[in-house]
């Protein structure tokens, strides 16, 4: 199975694929989409829309698997993530690739197994499954490749496909 995981965002988008086989995690490639700060806004949307649509025609994964927004304060902040995370939403789905949507906490609880974990515990977990020599750059990079290994652990499980059903 290759995963493709997405850390959204309007500044940075992360993104990471990865292949899952036999309960052993291959990075398949990752990296990140980045805007500059002053150009318009929607000319930031059109980028972060046709990179990733690039990426993920190019690597065609099993599943797109992305993080949940949660924001209490910055609402302004929240909505343009909210934007940039909707044209990457239509990438995927443009491409007809499952979507699949990850809280924090179930990120946390996936990588290192306590869903409270701090992020450079997550990110030396990240790093420690997928073999890596270090941990990749930008941190939304390591976030996008914590979410896929999030999902290639859930996508399988009985628990999943139960919640999946209930939620139909």
């Amino acid at each position: 199975m290759v995963v493709f995981g997405i850390d959204p965002g309007y500044a940075i988008v992360g993104w990471g694929a990865i292949s899952f086989q036999a309960n052993a995690y291959k990075p398949l490639g990752f990296g990140a989409v980045e805007t500059q700060a002053h150009t318009d806004f929607n000319v930031r949307l059109e980028l972060i829309y046709d990179e990733i649509y690039s990426i993920l025609d190019r690597c065609r994964p099993d599943a797109l698997a992305i993080e949940k927004l949660y924001f209490t304060t910055n609402k302004t902040t929240a909505i343009k993530v909210a934007q940039a995370r909707g044209v990457t939403l239509l990438a995927a789905q443009k491409l007809r690739i499952p979507i699949f949507e990850y809280t924090p906490l179930q990120v946390k609880t996936a990588v290192t197994g306590y869903g409270k974990a701090k992020k450079p515990q997550v990110m030396e977990m990240t790093r420690r499954l997928l073999h890596l020599p270090e941990v990749p750059k930008p941190d939304d990079t390591a976030d996008a490749l914590a979410i896929a290994i999030c999902h290639a652990q859930a996508a399988g499980s009985l628990l999943r496909l139960k919640i999946e059903r209930f939620s139909e």
